[in-house]
Parts: structure tokens; C-alpha cells; sequence
């Protein structure tokens, strides 16, 4: 048996390899990051070839700097940013458009018509997603509807769709597999969570013929091997899930009730709830979890569009800090936030208000306000965004949440993880491995070639390497009050 697992970590804004020994600790790790493209207000894009080769260099450079060769891996995973779109021409390989990503809001208005049509019960009856511009389905229709020839090719089965999980299998297998994962694949609004299929209803729909898409498999399965031209050594690809639904898995949050949020560019808090689908009543997300062989977990997510980004827009266009570590620090001058509070609405609001109208707003400012309240008020914002999410899943499964497992980059800051379990009022668990979105594709690759024995091997890898408890904060119910206020202030603002 090979010593390692490679798991591709392809996100929003930067691609990473990073390397896993058997007892789930990092041995390497190379990113780059790639362009962000902006046409025009609220829409954004990736070029899908930059994301193919910057993934591919780092793949070679994790290799190359730790002198490991491509026969000592035992497997890739691969786990992506979810709903981002990507349509390429089969006989080419070239996309024919740049890739829609997730946060991309175009296609807004258009599902506003479908809406006004009394069409998001049937969506979310059949999808366990609602009607928003944030899934693939009228991505994939506007760029059909807005590239020259594009609509002829798909008829003629001369094009492919994928979430860049498949983009970046497509391409690791030099167009012999075709193939997602049924996580991503839940998050297109065309596959039909129940039928575990893509479901013609919603095809015919939204115009897309059913020959653009790939093939959807278990989450751990052999899916193919990279080729040899790549690697010099053809790697088994074993594992697929979507950003969220890996770090899930990566947290070891496996049994029903378990939470995680991923403090990423957005925050992205998911239920395990097993077996059971549950239709949510107040705007939250049913999603397909992953499958191990047969059996499919489910689980109910909510997505926040901004957080850990909300850091970045304090460096980069309001310049406050120079690097986003300083956050902690700039926060940390001030007890509270002054009353100031901050709305993250840059792309509109998503769970569990699902308003793509909304905008950001910064409120409560007076001639006292500082950079450290505003800082303050910014880490406010993420735990009580998470918080609004958090609640939202306690009334829809009648579960009652114990702890919260949290992960992604933002959680190196202790502050952060403080104020969340004070507002909150729950146990915050940083694992020792924050790195748990690559691992979950990790142990999903690992699991489906026997590098890991079973699921018990796996648990027994998590370990926390903090526990933030929670503390008495007397302000925690204005701050609550505050945000309620400031939220519905925010809500609508850009609509005609």
C-alpha cells in the first residue's frame, strides 16, 4: 500500500494540494491563488482553464518540495467549490465561457419570474434547495442562452457541464471520465435528492439537455485514474464530495445532530440528518451529505455568502488592517462594539433570510467609533450570522445543538471562537487539523481503496485541539437585539 493520500482543495479563490499520511496529519501543502473576474456589479467569474492548470502546479509542487513521487500516493479526493459553473466543449476540452461562480447573482431576476410562477415548492420539493441564482440550473441556462452556438452544440451532445469537481476530473483523466459526486450534484437544483437522479422535470425546465451532464457517483468510489502525463504515474481518483459536505465528513460529524460551520469565504454551518430528509420551513437547504456504497446521508445546511471575505474587504478596500491576521488584534482593543453593527450583505443575504436584494450596511456609527469597534463589529457579524443559521436548524429538525465544530481559515482567530460560544452559548470545538474540508476528501479516498479499514479507523484520527466554552457576556442580548434591527434595515435595498 502507497504511504499517502493527495487530496485537491479547489476553492473560491485559491487552489491547494495538500498531502495526508496515515494518520490523518498534514505532510504538505502548496496553493496558489487565482483571478477574480467582476464584469459588472454582482457578477463573478473564474477562467476555468486557470483553475485547471494553477491546481495542476500545485499538485507537482507539493510533490516535487516534499520528494514524495506520484507512486507513493495511494489516492486523490478531490473537493471543490460547489454551484460554480463551469460548460466546455467535449471534442476541445475548451470552455466556451467563463465559469459562473456560486457567488455570481445574474441570474437573480430570472429566478424571481419562476418564483412569481409559484415554482420554488416543486424545486425544493424535488431538490431540497430553494429557487436562488446561487444553484448551477440557471447558470448553466444563461450560458446557453447567451454564447453564440452554445444551444445547438449542447443538442448535439458537444457539451459538457460540471462543477469544477468535474472540471478538474475531466481534465485529470484527459476527458475519459465525465463524473460528479452526489454531493455536488445535489447542489445543481437538477437532481432529484429522493430518485437520486437528474430529474427531467427540471431539465426540461430550465432547457438543459440531459446529455451535458456528467455521470454521478458515490462519494467514495473509484472514479478512474489520473494519466500518466500528468504525474508520470496514474493515481487512483477515489473520492469526490463538495466543499461543505467534505468538511463535514472531515469533522467526523457522522452521526445524526452533529454540526459544523466552515468559516471560509462565505460561513457554511451543516446538520448531519442521516437517513431522513428534512424539508425545511424556514429557508434552509436539504442536501445530499455523501454516500458511502449504498447508503446516502442526508443533512441541512445554511449558507452565509460572506465571511471570512468580510476580513479581506476590511483589508483590501477599507485598508484598516494590512494582513487579516490583525483582525484579532484591532478587535481586541475595544470591550465591545460600540453599538456598531455590520451587515455583510455584499452579494446579498443568504440563509436563512435568502434575500438577493439585501446589501451590506454598517450601522450605529457615531463620532466615538473607532477601527477597533468596526473591527469588533466585524467578527460580531460572522458568529451572529452563523448564530441566525444555528437556530434556524434547532426549529427545523427538533434537535437541540451541543457543541458546534468549526474549521476553515478564520478559526486560527481566538477571538472569533470566544465571542461565537458567547453568543451562541455552546461548546466551540477547533480540531487539531482545521484543514477538515481537504481531510473529509481525504478519508472519502482513503475509505474507498482500504487505506483506512472503516469509519471507526477514521474517528479515532479526530481530536479537538480546543474547546471554547462559553462565558457570561452581559451585552450578547442588545448585540442580538441590534442585529435583528439591522438585518431588516438591509433587507430589499437594491431592488427596482
Amino acid at each position: 500500500m502507497s504511504k499517502y493520500i493527495l487530496t485537491i482543495d479547489a476553492g473560491t479563490t485559491s487552489e491547494r494540494a495538500i498531502i495526508f499520511d496515515k494518520s490523518g496529519q498534514i505532510v504538505g501543502v502548496s496553493q496558489q491563488e487565482f483571478q477574480q473576474f467582476f464584469p459588472k456589479p454582482g457578477w463573478v467569474e473564474h477562467d476555468a482553464k486557470e483553475i485547471w492548470t494553477t491546481q495542476k502546479n500545485t499538485i507537482i509542487n507539493v510533490l516535487k518540495n516534499h520528494e514524495i513521487k506520484a507512486s507513493d500516493i495511494e489516492a486523490i479526493g478531490i473537493t471543490n467549490q460547489r454551484e460554480t459553473t463551469i460548460v466546455w466543449n467535449k471534442k476541445t476540452g475548451e470552455p466556451i465561457h467563463k465559469a459562473i461562480v456560486w457567488q455570481d447573482r445574474r441570474t437573480a431576476d430570472y429566478c424571481e419570474t419562476l418564483k412569481l410562477e409559484g415554482l420554488e415548492s416543486l424545486i425544493q420539493q424535488k431538490t431540497g434547495l430553494l429557487l436562488d441564482a446561487y444553484f448551477s440550473a440557471s447558470k448553466i441556462k444563461w450560458i446557453l442562452d447567451h454564447v453564440e452556438g452554445a444551444r445547438a452544440l449542447a443538442e448535439a451532445g458537444d457539451l459538457a457541464f460540471g462543477t469544477v469537481d468535474s472540471w478538474l476530473l475531466w481534465n485529470l483523466t484527459y476527458g475519459e471520465v465525465h463524473a460528479t459526486d452526489v454531493s455536488n450534484a445535489s447542489r445543481t437544483m437538477l437532481y432529484n435528492i429522493h430518485d437520486m437522479q437528474w430529474d427531467e422535470e427540471l431539465l426540461a425546465l430550465f432547457e438543459i439537455p440531459k446529455m451535458m451532464l456528467p455521470q454521478v457517483k458515490p462519494s467514495s468510489h473509484n472514479y478512474g485514474s489520473s494519466h500518466t502525463d500528468h504525474f508520470d504515474y496514474p493515481i487512483t481518483i477515489s473520492g469526490i464530495a463538495g466543499d461543505q459536505q467534505s468538511a463535514l465528513f472531515g469533522q467526523m460529524c457522522i452521526e445524526s445532530g452533529m454540526v459544523k460551520s466552515t468559516y471560509g469565504t462565505g460561513c457554511f454551518l451543516i446538520m448531519n440528518t442521516g437517513s431522513r430528509i428534512i424539508t425545511s420551513k424556514n429557508k434552509l437547504l436539504s442536501t445530499v451529505a455523501w454516500q458511502i456504497g449504498n447508503e446516502v446521508t442526508y443533512a441541512l445546511e445554511g449558507s452565509i455568502f460572506i465571511g471570512g471575505a468580510l476580513i479581506q474587504w476590511l483589508r483590501d478596500n477599507l485598508k484598516i488592517i494590512e494582513s487579516v491576521n490583525e483582525i484579532e488584534i484591532l478587535a481586541a482593543t475595544v470591550t465591545d462594539s460600540g453599538g456598531v453593527v455590520f451587515i455583510p450583505g455584499f452579494v446579498g443575504l443568504g440563509a436563512p433570510h435568502w434575500d438577493p436584494y439585501g446589501t451590506g450596511i454598517m450601522i450605529g456609527i457615531t463620532r466615538g467609533t473607532t477601527q477597533g469597534h468596526i473591527a469588533r463589529a466585524a467578527l460580531e457579524a460572522i458568529t451572529l450570522q452563523n448564530l441566525d443559521v444555528l437556530d434556524t436548524m434547532e426549529k427545523d429538525s427538533g434537535i437541540k445543538t451541543t457543541e458546534l465544530r468549526v474549521d476553515g481559515g478564520a478559526t486560527a482567530n481566538n477571538l472569533l471562537l470566544q465571542i461565537q460560544a458567547n453568543v451562541a452559548n455552546l461548546d466551540i470545538m477547533r480540531p487539531k487539523i482545521t484543514e477538515t474540508t481537504a481531510q473529509g476528501a481525504a478519508f472519502l479516498a482513503g475509505l474507498a481503496t482500504g487505506y483506512w479499514k472503516d469509519l471507526e479507523e477514521i474517528k479515532k484520527i479526530w481530536e479537538p485541539e480546543k474547546i471554547f466554552r462559553p462565558l457570561s457576556d452581559p451585552s450578547a442580548t442588545k448585540m442580538r437585539k441590534n442585529w435583528k434591527k439591522a438585518i431588516e434595515r438591509s433587507k430589499n435595498w437594491i431592488s427596482e
